[in-house]
């Protein structure tokens, strides 16, 4: 049923758009469950009252005292911390716009998102004083600097928030359309762009997360943080406020695995976002089993696929518990679910092996050749996507946005099949193809083959330059400790288990995989490292053969 046009002619109130203001999600918390625990860092414990009353003197003191009013940017660089979460309610209460950075990139790549989005404000951690002077320079909208953990660059947030504490602002009134979140591209292929995130849209998104990922979730549950807030965990925590569940957040701003597993156990945790990379180290490492893991229900990983490998492990160690989603930060994340039922541990049968899952709820996928047409079942495409979860657009990036969306279908660049039963299956980057011998190959086939071996941590295949092929697969890989790579014959190792045109010509192996400050091995950043490491074969092409 399509909605009335809004006619005054036919009696009707005129259509409206206005939807509620996201810091709402915590309001509503702190209503229903004042005096129980919100979010919990290190030792220290904040009852959701607590957190209602700071984030609203916040939003006052923004409001009030700093002058930042609804539609301003308002740029976070701060490693996890509860200043950094609140500052997200606090920017949404006064219809601001939160840009989270991710505190691993550096100074200059933090100071042209400040920049890119016209931030006229900035709370950043006192770790970061470079951060705060190149973003000084490079915005000269930049009018407001806070830190966070009295940094001499700028005044305390804390002592901001003691100054206003018993104060308030009232939620700025909010259409779906109104960003609330910049959610900056990892860039892995160039600079990042910021989409757009709206009221309305997140709000989608989070009822969708609440349903497909981790249904039954409530006040009784908590939730732990093992990954960056600045994206993917900072939509899931968001996720988490609205149904009252507790944030449990680790002391140390790296990866201790035994605390984390610590943390599970003490407060009987139900629920983990988390990205491949991060979950393998969490079940490989011993401490896995020294402490109580059984009150997990749902261990979320998204971000990159997970290998067939990897996945079985995590199955031995932590039971079904497994939910992958599928979705780039312009769909925040819906665009397919792997329940806990899909992952099997049988290859037999039956198994969908190296699926990421179906639509999520009331979001439609479809797999398209270069000119925007379906292709027939099981053949590969690109992987697009339509519904109330994909963003509003990228800011100032008209040519972003053209190339992103093709009749109201929104481009993933992520290439791809479904099966008869609309299971998506990915293939790779459109990007990541590369041509053989007027061949496409596609590294992520290989790369799952090369991880059955016993003695493979880790592997990515790319494609570089040859003069007689065109292009052919080098394959990086990293051995398992205590293992001889020069031992290794993963050549041999495959032969028979993907056609020989598919194997890498060559295998080089490193101690350590580059990945970016999302914890995602990307294959710009191999190249790079290739390049350094003067292993990337060059050759020229205007030559004969």
């Amino acid at each position: 049923m399509t909605a009335p046009a809004a006619s005054p002619e036919g009696g009707l109130a005129p259509y409206s758009t206005r939807v509620m203001n996201l810091a709402h999600f915590l309001t509503q918390s702190a209503r229903r469950n004042p005096g129980e625990p919100g979010f919990v860092w290190g030792e220290t414990i904040w009852t959701w009252s607590e957190m209602e009353a700071r984030v609203e003197a916040m939003a006052h003191a923004l409001a009030t005292e700093f002058g930042i009013s609804k539609g301003d940017r308002v740029l976070v660089q701060s490693a996890n911390c509860n200043q950094m979460f609140e500052s997200m309610f606090a920017c949404f209460r006064i219809g601001a716009v939160w840009v989270p950075a991710n505190y691993r990139q550096s100074p200059d790549e933090v100071a042209y998102l400040a920049a890119a989005s016209g931030a006229r404000g900035m709370i950043c951690g006192a770790a970061f004083p470079d951060h705060a002077r190149a973003c000084r320079e490079a915005a000269p909208s930049l009018e407001t600097v806070l830190s966070i953990g009295g940094g001499a660059f700028a005044e305390d947030y804390d002592a901001v928030v003691a100054r206003h504490l018993g104060q308030s602002v009232a939620s700025v009134a909010v259409d779906r359309d109104d960003p609330c979140w910049f959610f900056f591209t990892s860039g892995t292929t160039g600079r990042p762009k910021a989409a757009v995130l709206t009221h309305g849209q997140l709000a989608f998104v989070l009822t969708n997360h609440l349903c497909d990922l981790m249904p039954g979730t409530g006040p009784g549950d908590a939730s732990i943080v093992v990954a960056p807030l600045s994206h993917g965990a900072g939509v899931h925590q968001l996720a988490q406020v609205a149904h009252g569940v507790k944030t449990i957040l680790p002391a140390s701003e790296r990866l201790d695995v035994p605390a984390v597993w610590s943390l599970v156990e003490k407060w009987k945790v139900t629920n983990a976002f988390t990205v491949p990379t991060i979950l393998k180290l969490l079940v490989e490492d011993p401490s896995v089993e020294q402490f109580d893991h059984s009150s997990l229900r749902y261990v979320i990983y998204a971000g990159a696929p997970m290998y067939r490998a990897d996945q079985k492990r995590a199955l031995a160690v932590l039971g079904p518990v497994l939910v992958q989603y599928f979705g780039l930060g312009e769909v925040t994340g819906n665009i397919t679910v792997l329940p806990p039922a899909f992952h099997a541990m049988d290859d037999g049968e039956g198994a969908r092996i190296g699926t990421c899952g179906f639509a999520r709820t009331g979001m439609q996928i479809a797999i398209m050749d270069d000119g925007g047409h379906e292709v027939a079942t099981g053949e590969t495409g690109e992987i697009c996507v339509l519904g109330p979860a994909v963003f509003a657009g990228y800011y100032n990036n008209p040519e972003a946005n053209a190339k992103a969306f093709r009749d109201g279908w929104f481009r993933s660049g992520d290439l791809g099949h479904m099966d008869e039963n609309g299971f998506v299956y990915i293939t790779g980057r459109s990007s990541d193809m590369y041509i053989s011998g007027g061949s496409n190959i596609y590294p992520r086939e290989i790369e799952e083959k090369i991880l059955l071996h016993p003695d493979i941590s880790e592997a990515a295949v790319l494609g570089v330059p040859d003069p007689v092929w065109g292009e052919v697969g080098f394959a990086v890989c990293v051995a398992r400790a205590g293992v001889d790579p020069e031992k290794l014959d993963l050549g041999t190792w495959l032969e028979g288990k993907i056609a020989r045109y598919k194997l890498p010509k060559r295998f080089l192996f490193w101690e350590a995989m580059p990945k970016s400050a999302y914890g995602k091995i990307t294959k710009k950043m191999l190249r790079e490292e290739m390049e350094r490491r003067g292993e990337m074969p060059v050759f020229d092409a205007t030559k004969t053969r």
